[in-house]
């Protein structure tokens, strides 16, 4: 990879098929990654290998589309990101709320509740001036759905389970988020008990601001550790 920054997607694309050699050590695709370097992929193999279960499975009248559409929709507008964003945003105003979210984020969210908690432990961390968070999950894509919605695609990609763990600034820095060597870098990995929120820095300039106002401000990966938010981090994931 170049050091040139690269959008999330950007990353995703020019980094499976080598990651991929790392979590799966894949025959496979280490043939493919020291072929001539005309096999960019825009889509991972778990994309790809999705759509084609879909489309076999639809031509069979085994699943709905429209059903598959809805319950993609539920996690998008229902309970996607914005309910996250909600605690964070409240956690930036409300000094005994975010003490409560450090110290059992579970229990917060069932006072709230919040769905898809109850068999999960919710652990809450939080980036500072010292300190930097970025979630993962090395073994699929493990995720706080209820909080965040879907998770994008990198997130789920091969090359960003990997080289989170052995690499985090380096794959902070080709989000296009170059940390100060001063600052520690933690990773926390997720598994199927244990989901973890990030909340992110208060931006600057956002003083006097409502926690409606404050909710605009907070985005998915902010939440994941993936960027830093300021005034103006609102719509830019990718």
């Amino acid at each position: 990879m170049s050091e040139d920054k690269v959008s999330r997607r950007e990353f995703l694309s020019k980094s499976t098929m080598a990651a991929s050699t790392v979590v799966a050590g894949s025959s496979t695709a280490k043939d493919h990654a020291q072929e001539d370097g005309h096999h960019e992929h825009e889509q991972s193999d778990y994309a790809l290998r999705t759509k084609a279960l879909v489309a076999v499975l639809t031509r069979k009248n085994l699943v709905n589309p429209a059903s598959m559409d809805a319950v993609v929709d539920l996690y998008e507008t229902k309970i996607g990101p914005h309910i996250g964003a909600r605690m964070v945003a409240r956690s930036w105003v409300d000094e005994n709320y975010r003490q409560r979210l450090l110290e059992d984020a579970r229990a917060v969210a069932r006072e709230d509740n919040l769905t898809g908690i109850e068999g999960t432990d919710l652990v809450a961390v939080e980036n500072t001036s010292e300190v930097h968070n970025l979630v993962v999950c090395t073994l699929c894509s493990c995720y706080p759905w209820p909080l965040l919605g879907l998770p994008p695609t990198w997130y789920k990609d091969a090359a960003y389970r990997a080289q989170s763990v052995i690499d985090p600034r380096g794959v902070l820095k080709k989000f296009g988020l170059a940390l100060d060597d001063e600052i520690e870098v933690r990773v926390w990995d997720s598994t199927a008990e244990v989901r973890y929120l990030v909340i992110p820095e208060r931006p600057l300039g956002s003083e006097g601001m409502s926690v409606e106002q404050l909710e605009k401000l907070v985005t998915r990966d902010s939440m994941v550790g993936a960027e830093i938010l300021n005034s103006s981090s609102a719509g830019e994931e990718a």
